[in-house]
């Protein structure tokens, strides 16, 4: 479905980014990801994804740099070819604090990779993308059920979701999708780092299919957007929730 599109995946090392790459690549895309220090989980990635047949590239780049985003891009390109997929995954750890008591540095902190890196990605693609690209930004559900200590993780994440609603209108013209996917509760290390076991356990018992997401479950939403089949869908936030509204 994919076979011969060029596609940059962020934060692809583990989690939802991990499922995302594998599954572009099954799809037959050429996929370069960045991590910034999980070394031996993208060795593990790219082993994983070459023992089926694909094609993939990892790049240690730390998103939290000021030139980090513009390196990934310009040196995925010259890797690539082009450019037809980016996926907006990366996102880096918050300290759960309320606003009182959070720091402004903490606060830039997780906004450089959760809002500017997305933005300085997207202005990159917006010039050298091609026609009949995708764009997919991950953000959550977080936005519309925001919990206590959270504040500088939502934020980062509501501007994705208006960069993603900007940028589908200025793209549109040239037949570039953008899209958002927010998952809910997803098990990852970075759940599992944020919240406490009794808290997971809670909200998958609210979830209408009784558990939490599997990363494999938001890859398939974001392999849908990415592919042929996401043509006539753009300006959306699409959640891959089990049901949690």
């Amino acid at each position: 479905m994919l076979k011969g599109k060029a596609a940059v995946v962020t934060g692809g090392s583990r989690g939802i980014g991990r499922a995302v790459v594998e599954r572009l690549c099954r799809e037959g895309a050429e996929v370069v990801f960045n991590f910034a220090t999980s070394v031996d989980a993208a060795a593990d990635v790219v082993r994983a994804v070459r023992a089926e047949g694909g094609t993939v590239h990892a790049l240690r780049l730390d998103l939290a740099d000021p030139d980090g985003p513009e390196r990934l891009m310009r040196e995925a390109e010259q890797l690539l070819g082009g450019l037809d997929i980016l996926v907006n995954n990366a996102a880096t750890s918050f300290t759960r604090a309320t606003i009182a008591d959070t720091e402004p540095e903490e606060f830039d902190r997780v906004l450089a990779v959760n809002a500017r890196a997305v933005f300085l990605t997207i202005r990159h693609a917006a010039r050298s993308m091609r026609d009949g690209g995708r764009i997919v930004n991950l953000s959550t559900l977080n936005t519309v059920r925001p919990v206590p200590g959270s504040a500088s993780y939502v934020a980062g994440k509501g501007a994705v979701e208006q960069l993603t609603a900007v940028a589908a209108q200025e793209l549109g013209p040239r037949g570039i999708t953008v899209n958002a996917v927010s998952p809910g509760a997803t098990d990852t290390e970075l759940l599992r780092s944020t919240n406490p076991p009794e808290a997971l356990e809670a909200v998958a018992g609210m979830t209408p299919l009784r558990r939490l997401g599997r990363p494999e479950d938001v890859a398939d939403v974001v392999a849908v957007l990415a592919g042929p089949d996401g043509r006539w869908i753009t300006g959306q936030n699409i959640r891959a929730t089990g049901g949690l509204a």
